[in-house]
């Protein structure tokens, strides 16, 4: 990986760390306060985060000046619902399944999004 890239995707952690804050605060306020279903709570903590690393991705970590905003968020957005899907089968996997914690299977659940939404994101959304 060269340094271009290693530092794109380091900038990308940074964004989707703060997007992780948004996402578990969210996903825990409607699943413990709120008590709705674990997997809508989840959808509603990720799509959050999504929007919120679309444009601070956009901003900072891609630099983009594409004037083609409203292609580049449903791009972005695509690929973060699938990556929902990969979070939800995983968090499926791991906590129901597997029988983990479901914090515990979130932030493993996490971490396989983030290699596959940054891959995309970069060879399909910010390919200036």
């Amino acid at each position: 990986m060269n340094t271009i890239v290693l530092l794109k995707f380091l900038k990308f952690c940074t964004v989707g760390f703060s997007g992780m804050l948004l996402d578990f605060g969210t996903t825990w306020l409607l699943k413990e306060k709120v008590k709705i279903n674990k997997y809508l709570a989840n959808s509603c903590g990720f799509i959050l985060a999504a929007v919120s690393n679309y444009i601070w991705n956009r901003l900072w970590t891609f630099q983009s000046h594409s004037g083609q905003v409203g292609v580049e968020f449903l791009s972005f957005f695509a690929i973060s619902l699938l990556g929902l899907g990969i979070n939800n089968f995983a968090l499926w996997v791991l906590s129901d399944k597997g029988k983990l914690n479901f914090y515990l299977s979130k932030i493993l659940s996490i971490g396989v999004v983030t290699i596959w939404n940054f891959g995309m994101n970069f060879l399909f959304t910010f390919t200036d």
